[in-house]
């Protein structure tokens, strides 16, 4: 199995860098996100997770980019309807955490309903 690398950096060298470092490693956009700082949710979902890496944690925060120390933490997304459990893998790092958890439903629709008319009913046989 090969290792996890970024840029050239493995995971455990990605661990030991500070936020600023990590930060270059990510494209403008996210770079941006993180040299902005987190929000008060983000911060407080971050504070528990360092006090409690173990443990599984439930957000709101879909706009939070997943960082180093996130890695391996297991979190509850919410979808707008209900939360989504996500295991943080490194291959996660620097995405946002509301990517990982669509929040709309795929539609499938099948035969034709009750009222419908004579020509929507036609399904040509392939």
């Amino acid at each position: 199995m090969a290792k996890f690398t970024m840029k050239g950096k493995e995971l455990e060298e990605i661990e030991k860098m500070s936020l600023e470092e990590f930060r270059k490693l990510l494209p403008a956009r996210r770079s941006r996100t993180l040299k902005r700082g987190f929000t008060p949710s983000q911060k407080k979902l971050l504070e528990n997770i360092r006090a409690n890496p173990k443990k599984f944690h439930k957000t709101h925060c879909r706009d939070l980019l997943v960082i180093p120390e996130m890695v391996g933490v297991r979190i509850g997304i919410h979808s707008g309807k209900e939360y989504v459990s996500i295991d943080i893998k490194p291959e996660m790092l620097g995405y946002k955490l509301g990517e990982f958890v669509p929040t709309r439903k795929i539609v499938k629709h099948s035969a034709p309903g009750f009222g419908a008319t004579k020509s929507s009913k036609f399904v040509p046989l392939k």
